[in-house]
């Protein structure tokens, strides 16, 4: 293995640290009135899963003890892809991607999803590379980058996120369109959390209004213009599976 299990000193100064968290209240305010007055719909759906929605395994070369995986979290695995279609882009899937990957703040709301680099070169992303995502509520998002293309980037949690499994961030033409999609499979990290993303539900429509407000701000740096709205469909896997 290439890693080795250490301890992580969270990034940045007392200040920062104290300066986003007094963010979080605004940011979740924020959030609610951007979700109350959004124009661009977003299409829900729901149903059950099966083996097919698991994440792929984790690469050998980027694995140690520090992964959370799937396996180890607790209640049912969901599976939630965010996917926009963009019309007259005048930027290449692998522009933009490569922009996002060199910093994820460019894109992501910052009001309640702050991007820390503890591993890698700044402004360029490979395979080990690690951010410490900075979240409403007790936890931080500790997770390492597992694979990187031209036009995608994986991401796995690591212990001490609130979730435990994968996530996908790509772009791929269709015809003369651009798709963007966010591809989320990962079961609660405890049952704190698992309390309320599962039960209360207050956990999934911050993380869903997170991913549709990346994907929107994503689809914006294309030059281009979002058509038929944000799909986003979430497949329920209960174990055994």
């Amino acid at each position: 293995m290439l890693f080795r299990q250490r301890s992580r000193r969270p990034p940045g100064t007392l200040v920062h640290r104290i300066a986003i968290v007094l963010r979080w209240p605004i940011g979740l305010l924020t959030v609610m009135w951007r979700y109350m007055w959004r124009t661009t719909p977003i299409h829900r759906s729901e149903c059950d899963g099966d083996v097919h929605d698991l994440p792929p395994p984790v690469p050998p070369e980027v694995l140690d003890d520090d992964v959370q995986p799937v396996e180890d979290g607790v209640g049912p695995m969901f599976r939630r892809r965010y996917s926009v279609r963009v019309e007259g882009a005048t930027k290449r899937p692998a522009e933009v991607m490569a922009t996002f990957a060199g910093d994820p703040n460019c894109s992501a709301p910052g009001e309640v999803a702050v991007f820390l680099k503890t591993r890698g070169r700044p402004g360029a992303m490979t395979a080990g590379d690690e951010f410490l995502i900075r979240i409403p509520g007790p936890w931080d998002g500790p997770v390492r980058v597992i694979d990187r293309t031209p036009t995608s980037f994986r991401l796995a949690t690591l212990r001490g996120h609130l979730e435990a499994g994968q996530i996908e961030f790509g772009c791929c033409p269709d015809g003369d369109w651009l798709v963007f999609e966010i591809d989320s499979c990962a079961r609660s990290g405890d049952r704190f959390s698992h309390l309320l993303y599962s039960w209360l539900g207050l956990a999934k429509e911050i993380q869903l209004n997170l991913w549709v407000e990346t994907c929107l701000r994503l689809a914006a740096r294309t030059g281009g213009r979002v058509r038929g709205g944000v799909q986003v469909q979430t497949r329920r896997l209960s174990e055994p599976w």
